[in-house]
């Protein structure tokens, strides 16, 4: 019997005695639209509550079910999202560990894209597989090579009404789905008045957090209607914050200011059925202990309770930045120990660029059950958040 059907059949079996009921589960014009839209999407998106993405997952089942039909291993696996060089490194790590996702970086082989093989690998895969990806236009794509180049948050905001926005991303959505992806981490929800060419810069559609919200919430939309999870980034905020996490520490403005500027998408948008990011920020007022927000339970409390002014709790899945490739966390952590500390702090995914320390990382996140540094509790609920996102639970 092939391990995807003994799976399978454990999934059943659990399914059944876990529940008694089945589930299933800036041109002037565009400035203009821009502000008579943007009193309607704040309103709306506030009390609209939509579906996670659909996806290629089969059918829905209990949480109880799927957490007994899990080891302690395959649960903390769920939480791991990692990156892949290629097809081969990419099965092999399924395979050996039954991980939550993968990621495609912009170092991975592009005949994985080409070929479908990611498709292949999430349809072979023993438990329901994330292939995620990096496509928010612009500078940061991974599959221009393949269906062309978008524009940036940017340019795209000075230059497309919202509808505009909302068809480009249905079309690349559609794209990304041909090929096996089912979660974007786009778009990119900062405020920003940076140079075009900085960290954030042409990736922010506005430093007016109106228009982001406006055609964030458009690109998301366009997303979702195609099939792919959406995820906002980079929670709180990267808009104003004081340099690029990528090559060192970085402070935002005080949680304070954030509240009337940066957390505004957030607050518009975080139950539209999306994901969250959490970006490598320190944030004055917010985080304790010099603890970059991926880090932070702090943080994690503010997107999951509510970021103020009546904005609703965010339930859906809360994925760390790369943990992995970035100074801001590398000066200070081993992957093994940011890994731990980012799920200890309620991230419902650590994400990092390599399969090489998967095995190492999953001992240690084991050994950190068992010692209570990592409550069964928080694992669970984290495992059931993900399996909702990728639509294999129900109830």
């Amino acid at each position: 019997m092939r391990i995807r059907h003994a799976v399978a059949v454990v999934l059943v079996a659990g399914l059944a005695a876990g529940c008694s009921s089945g589930g299933g589960s800036d041109t002037t014009t565009g400035a203009q639209q821009t502000t008579e839209l943007s009193e309607t999407t704040t309103q709306s998106t506030t009390t609209r509550s939509v579906p996670p993405a659909p996806g290629p997952f089969g059918s829905a089942m209990c949480g109880p079910g799927l957490l007994r039909s899990l080891t302690e291993r395959q649960k903390l696996a769920q939480l791991l999202t990692v990156g892949v060089t290629g097809t081969e490194d990419a099965r092999k790590i399924v395979e050996s560990e039954q991980i939550g996702g993968i990621f495609i970086g912009s170092w991975t082989d592009e005949s994985m894209l080409a070929n479908g093989d990611a498709a292949v690998i999430a349809e072979e895969s023993p438990i329901p597989l994330m292939v995620t990806i990096d496509e928010e236009g612009g500078r940061v794509s991974r599959v221009d090579q393949l269906f062309g180049t978008d524009p940036s948050a940017r340019e795209a905001a000075r230059t497309m009404t919202p509808e505009q926005v909302y068809e480009m991303a249905l079309e690349r959505g559609r794209n990304l789905r041909s090929i096996g992806v089912t979660v974007n981490f786009a778009p990119d929800v900062d405020v920003s008045s940076q140079p075009d060419d900085t960290v954030i810069g042409d990736r922010s559609f506005s430093d007016d957090p109106q228009v982001v919200t406006t055609y964030a919430d458009a690109y998301a939309r366009g997303m979702r209607d195609s099939g792919i999870l959406p995820v906002l980034k980079h929670f709180p905020g990267h808009g104003s914050a004081s340099g690029d996490s990528h090559t060192g520490a970085v402070t935002t403005p005080p949680l304070e200011q954030l509240q009337t500027s940066d957390l505004v998408p957030y607050r518009n948008l975080v139950d539209t059925g999306v994901g969250v990011m959490l970006g490598h920020l320190s944030v004055p007022g917010l985080t304790t202990d010099g603890l970059p927000a991926s880090l932070s339970p702090e943080a994690v409390a503010l997107l999951r309770d509510g970021t103020g002014y009546g904005a609703p709790a965010f339930t859906g899945p809360i994925f760390t930045d790369d943990l992995s490739g970035m100074k801001a966390i590398t000066d200070r952590f081993d992957i093994a120990e940011a890994v731990e500390q980012a799920l200890s702090a309620g991230a419902t995914t650590a994400l990092w660029l390599t399969t090489d320390d998967v095995p190492r990382v999953l001992d240690r996140l084991e050994a950190a059950v068992e010692k209570g540094r990592l409550s069964q509790e928080q694992v669970d609920a984290s495992v059931l958040t993900m399996a909702r996102a990728k639509g294999v639970v129900s109830c």
